[in-house]
């Protein structure tokens, strides 16, 4: 039988591929070209998996990882994950070459989408695959990917056609990054923005995941206000990514080459933090046997966050101000004032206007630092994000932790989707670590050599079973109070006054529980032992002889 791959382009596709090429004169978004890229390739060649993946350089124009843009045929959580080249043998291999590459289907290399086919669950078995390199101005800008659970199948493909394939998908990726480095551009009063560095993207979760209409336009306030000095206030639950946002602020401002200092207010022991900030002379205070400089000096030329600045005691307030105002600094110890060039970023969980109408922050620093706030959603609002940062971090784990292929069972993901997550992403990450975990202590001896650990819902269900305070195995277990979950019809209630009300009773609890000791009543609440304690002091909590009372 002769194969359809023997006859003229022309007669298989060529209208297809006509369309696509107008497709790339016409006003469609990027995603949609993507699309219709996948589309038109899976119309010209059969496969039951494609995807188009952007290569990211390092700082010296090497292509070290590779970011799926768009994908037909994996799992949905492919568009998450970011590819290492060099521990993936096969992208190293269309990367390194010139012309496409069909890998034989006995190919002993592993593939990186095992059990991620949507047609195919668990180990690839012999199968066919095919990339092709897509370069532009002779340098590597992205690669195609094409798999087919049919052996041999890609072989009898025409040059010419992986030729025009090739043309087309270098295309339409080159098109959509010239797109988006004119938007820069326009963003940026025509200024280059330098893109962010390797290093940046991958430190800590150093990359803004999601694609949904919150984090769209999260990005482009981001984009907008990011090459403006201005002070930014960045508002948001906890584990939502303010420390993120603050990083990419400040890698897309024109600061980038300068420092990034961050401080974590609610850590600062009271009687250190004007110090920390400021810094002192030898001699300014008892200890203090050296000079030293202050934040605000470390970060001369860049950029300051100050991380939970609601925490901040009032006295230090209005010194914070002054540095703001006339950006001068005075040192502990020292009668001269400093000048420096900072721009600050603060981030808090407190609602600021709020603590500012009951007196416990300063109404003109609130006004000084949110010249531009900035509101980080949460997780349950990022719809469809959540399977995204789910394949980001599985990627990062199976790194970590050196495990060959780790995959996501597709019941698995539905039940992180459903999960109201109150512990934002910070949770999702620790949800999946200890999933993972599990799901490899499961395997255990039964691992067999480059098998696939699959995480599968059971081994998540016990992490989310629970909707209070992303609550998981080493939770604190209290009896409900039945007057305060059951209200009087008709009841007025006070939502603030309920939730310090709770936190007096959840804190005098643990704390009556550890006889009193602070640092272990912190460690088992999960925050900073000077945070607590700050906290306690304003809910009116007193530990005297070891016996809790909420006076």
């Amino acid at each position: 039988m002769t194969s359809d791959w023997s006859k003229p382009m022309a007669d298989i596709s060529s209208a297809a591929l006509i369309e696509l090429a107008l497709d790339l004169t016409n006003s469609l978004t990027t995603q949609d070209r993507f699309e219709r890229l996948l589309t038109t390739v899976r119309r010209t060649v059969s496969c039951d998996a494609v995807v188009l993946l952007q290569a990211l350089n390092t700082q010296d124009g090497r292509p070290d990882q590779l970011k799926p843009l768009a994908q037909q045929g994996l799992t949905q959580d492919t568009l998450g994950r970011r590819f290492e080249i060099p521990l993936h043998p096969r992208f190293a291999a269309i990367c390194d070459s010139g012309t496409p590459v069909r890998f034989p289907a006995d190919s002993p290399l592993p593939d990186p989408y095992d059990g991620m086919l949507l047609v195919h669950e668990g180990n690839l078995p012999v199968h066919a695959c095919m990339g092709l390199p897509l370069r532009a101005d002779e340098q590597l800008i992205g690669v195609l990917t094409l798999d087919s659970m049919t052996p041999h199948v890609f072989d009898a493909i025409p040059k010419r056609t992986l030729d025009v394939i090739s043309a087309m998908s270098a295309a339409t990726l080159k098109t959509a990054i010239l797109l988006q480095q004119l938007e820069q551009h326009s963003q940026h009063n025509q200024l280059l923005v330098a893109e962010l560095t390797h290093e940046a993207l991958v430190k800590d979760g150093g990359e803004l995941i999601g694609n949904s209409q919150a984090m769209q336009r999260l990005k482009r306030e981001i984009d907008m206000v990011a090459s403006s000095d201005f002070t930014i206030l960045i508002e948001g639950e906890t584990g939502v990514g303010k420390e993120l946002v603050a990083r990419t602020l400040h890698r897309q401002s024109t600061r980038t080459e300068g420092p990034l200092v961050y401080v974590n207010c609610a850590a600062l022991p009271e009687n250190l933090i004007e110090s920390e900030l400021f810094g002192h002379v030898k001699g300014a205070f008892t200890g203090a046997d050296r000079t030293r400089k202050g934040k605000f000096s470390l970060a001369d030329g860049g950029t300051l966050f100050l991380d939970e600045i609601g925490e901040l005691p009032l006295a230090v307030q209005s010194k914070l101000l002054r540095a703001l105002q006339n950006q001068e600094i005075q040192p502990l110890g020292k009668d001269a004032t400093e000048k420096v060039d900072v721009r600050v970023l603060a981030a808090t969980n407190r609602q600021l206007k709020q603590e500012v109408a009951e007196g416990r922050f300063r109404a003109d620093l609130y006004h000084r630092l949110s010249v531009y706030p900035m509101s980080v959603p949460p997780l349950r609002h990022r719809e469809g994000d959540v399977a995204l940062l789910a394949g980001y971090f599985v990627e990062q784990l199976r790194r970590k932790l050196g495990i060959r292929q780790l995959a996501l069972d597709s019941e698995a993901i539905e039940l992180l989707c459903r999960y109201d997550w109150p512990g934002n992403v910070r949770e999702l990450e620790h949800v999946l670590a200890r999933a993972t975990l599990r799901a490899r202590n499961e395997n255990g001896a039964r691992q067999q050599a480059g098998s696939i650990i699959r995480i599968y819902a059971k081994h998540i269900e016990q992490l989310v079973a629970t909707q209070s305070q992303g609550a998981d195995d080493d939770s604190i277990d209290l009896e409900p109070n039945p007057a305060q979950e059951r209200p009087a019809p008709g009841q007025q209630l006070n939502l603030k006054q309920q939730t310090e009300t709770y936190q007096r009773q959840l804190i005098a609890r643990v704390l009556s529980q550890e006889n009193g000791s602070w640092s272990a009543a912190a460690k088992r609440l999960d925050t900073d032992r000077a945070n607590l304690s700050r906290l306690a002091k304003r809910l009116g909590i007193k530990v005297t002889k070891q016996i809790i009372s909420d006076s």
